[in-house]
């Protein structure tokens, strides 16, 4: 934390996770800052992933994570594809997120999310398979900005050169 920015860092690790259809599992959670345009919580889908704990480094909690949260420890990390750093406020605790994004590709589709609410900060809505064009048209509001685009990319074998930076959305 600093006077520039008031809020503490936290270093995340998080998965684009992709089945073999390449659809992309991602998490619903309601907002308990914002309000969507009806009045209710907004809603947000975002990766499976969360903090690093002490002495990890982002592949390590990457892992960790993807066994707490879909019961998935059984996998390969894949590449850094993409980062998104900066103030996030739709969690409980708002926070300098810098997060990492890494490729993992399940040989199914099989989880199981039985402890992934005991994790969280925020209501879990639930979880679902989105497949990429669907997910690209809904409508629906993605976490980080540019994450079904690049999820996309991914799933044809376009893996960037370097990690791509994507930016939070405006709460």
């Amino acid at each position: 934390m600093s006077a520039a920015n008031p809020f503490p860092i936290r270093h995340i690790a998080r998965a684009v996770v992709l089945d073999p259809h390449d659809r992309i599992l991602l998490i619903a959670y309601a907002s308990v800052h914002t309000r969507g345009a009806d009045g209710e919580p907004l809603r947000f889908w975002f990766m499976p992933g969360g903090g690093l704990e002490p002495g990890e480094d982002h592949v390590t909690a990457c892992r960790r994570e993807l066994g707490e949260e879909i019961g998935r420890d059984d996998v390969a990390i894949g590449p850094l594809v993409a980062v998104c750093d900066g103030p996030f406020h739709l969690f409980r605790q708002s926070r300098d997120a810098r997060e990492r994004y890494f490729l993992v590709r399940l040989p199914d589709d099989r989880v199981d999310t039985s402890r992934l609410a005991e994790t969280e900060d925020n209501p879990v809505i639930g979880t679902r398979w989105w497949p990429l064009d669907e997910l690209r048209a809904s409508g629906a509001r993605v976490e980080p900005a540019g994450l079904a685009d690049l999820a996309a990319e991914v799933a044809a074998g376009t893996i960037p050169a370097q990690p791509r930076v994507l930016t939070w959305q405006d709460p």
